[in-house]
């Protein structure tokens, strides 16, 4: 009875075989293309972490397809016509939702692994729009497919477009920005920028808006129409130069201590340390930004290799500004209204004032030009210097310019350097400390300066004018002859330095020079012969 009727299944069988593959639309590929699918969606479960929900979805999509396709074939089978509008639906159903699925199974497999794996990462906006081209692709394909009149759609497609374009053109606007964001390649997903009053990091940068994360733990969306539109800083960011951001840490010392002081105190403490995010090249600086009215404004600058922590890592550094200027005995500014009080009296004014000549008096008699004056012209000399301060690196004195005073040095250090015949270059012949003096030949002849002085350390100089020493020559006019004699031997020191004299021509060339400079004294002077 079996062998009478076993045809009958297998000719059903076989009948289903051919109504599935038609009901699919892969004929005979569908016998190993269908299970190609599933194994490739099952493998990117495992190998793409971050896409699994999107392939698991794909793969539940793929599995009702499958289910609809077969109902299709039952139908074709059980006597249903391809007429028939049940076979119709479920065929264009189930092939839609494999189309769906397999474009995204094969999106996954194209940029999460193939081109992964050759190092290319193209923005996602460029496989987003792949996507879509090959969706609208396929829904053309599928309307065909199931017999719609696409001449009558693309007839009335432009009124439908320019319907569209008016109602949504603030979201085109958003897609075309995104588009041109990810395709110049001008932010990328990381970055740190500031639109506006908003500063973040870059982490998303999808079709309508651009997704920063503040510090605050907010997430502002920025439209892409206004990232195009607006001024975006990107920060950090240099050319050939690693991710940091310059910093400002700002803080105020009284005039007091000098500038210079404040800024290599400074300095010297954050460039020995090792601070988290804080670049050593470029490395801390200070500066001095401002006068006011009783303290000058400090900025101290560092470059932040890690964007996020930018206040904490100031506050360390605030830190240590605070202790660098502590230890080296200089205060913060106090405020600007608090009042310093001293109780002045007579006594006390002129002890002041008497130590101020003592050390006037002081200075003048280290001055060898000055031994041949008595010890009441020296006070009377000192009571007409006047303070002259310089910074580190400022030119008291430059060689070859015209100047009728001079300098004696009260604190601090300099160095003296001579020009190249040629001017292109300088050495170092001298330096100067506290007690040295310079420029007499200006002050007793208004000669040229034979050199060139530069501060190395702050300075503050006593400086002597011509007019200051003029009334004791006048009065005492045979001084000027001690003078000249000790230009003389001052002047052929220097050119024994210079040119490499020996002893010898040193003092032939101090007797020449000696009638000369006792002329030029007397007629700069006005003193009678």
């Amino acid at each position: 009875m079996r062998s009478l009727h076993s045809p009958l299944p297998i000719f059903l069988a076989a009948t289903f075989w051919k109504d599935l593959q038609i009901a699919s639309g892969l004929g005979h590929s569908l016998f190993w293309l269908g299970p190609a699918l599933i194994a490739v969606g099952v493998l990117l479960l495992w190998a793409v972490p971050p896409q699994r929900r999107r392939v698991g979805v794909s793969l539940l999509l793929l599995a009702v397809s499958g289910i609809l396709l077969v109902a299709s074939a039952a139908l074709l089978t059980g006597g249903f016509s391809t007429a028939d509008a049940i076979y119709h639906w479920t065929r264009f159903i189930g092939l839609l939702l494999l189309t769906v699925a397999t474009i995204n199974i094969t999106a996954v497999l194209l940029f999460d692994v193939l081109l992964t794996a050759v190092r290319l990462r193209p923005p996602a906006i460029v496989s987003d729009l792949l996507i879509a081209v090959a969706y609208i692709a396929a829904a053309i394909a599928l309307l065909s497919l199931i017999g719609v009149n696409l001449t009558g759609i693309v007839a009335t497609s432009a009124v439908v477009t320019a319907v569209i374009g008016f109602s949504l053109q603030d979201t085109l606007g958003n897609v075309m920005g995104g588009m041109a964001v990810q395709l110049d390649r001008s932010i990328h997903v990381g970055d740190w920028i500031r639109v506006g009053e908003s500063e973040g990091r870059v982490t998303q940068i999808r079709w309508r808006h651009t997704a920063i994360e503040t510090r605050n733990w907010d997430t502002v969306l920025i439209p892409n129409s206004v990232l195009t539109k607006s001024v975006v800083t990107v920060l950090g960011r240099k050319s050939g130069r690693p991710i940091q951001h310059r910093q400002w840490v700002y803080f105020n010392v009284d005039f007091r201590h000098s500038p210079t002081e404040v800024i290599d105190v400074v300095e010297s403490a954050l460039r020995g340390e090792s601070i988290a995010n804080v670049a050593h090249d470029p490395a801390p600086n200070c500066v001095l930004m401002d006068f006011k009215e009783s303290y000058g404004s400090y900025a101290l600058r560092y470059w932040l290799t890690d964007l996020g922590p930018n206040d904490p890592t100031s506050s360390v550094v605030r830190g240590m500004v605070y202790a660098a200027l502590k230890r080296a005995g200089i205060g913060l500014s106090i405020p600007a209204h608090s009042l310093f009080l001293t109780e002045e009296d007579g006594s006390r004014r002129d002890r002041k004032e008497g130590e101020e000549t003592g050390r006037r008096v002081s200075a003048l008699r280290g001055v060898e030009l000055f031994a041949p004056l008595t010890d009441e012209e020296r006070r009377q000399l000192a009571a007409r210097l006047r303070m002259a301060p310089f910074v580190r690196g400022e030119t008291i004195m430059r060689q070859g310019s015209r100047g009728d005073w001079l300098y004696i040095l009260a604190r601090g250090e300099a160095e003296v350097r001579v020009a190249s015949d040629d001017g292109r270059s300088s050495r170092n012949v001298a330096t100067l400390k506290s007690g040295d003096f310079f420029g007499e030949m200006g002050l007793m002849t208004g000669g040229e300066r034979s050199a060139t002085v530069v501060a190395t350390a702050d300075v503050s100089c006593y400086r002597l004018d011509k007019n200051d020493l003029e009334e004791i020559l006048v009065r005492r006019a045979g001084i000027a002859g001690e003078m000249a004699t000790i230009l003389a031997r001052r002047r052929a020191e220097l050119d024994a330095v210079r040119e490499g004299l020996n002893e010898e021509a040193m003092r032939q060339r101090m007797r020449s020079s000696q009638v000369d400079l006792l002329q030029r004294i007397r007629r700069f002077f006005t003193l009678e012969n």
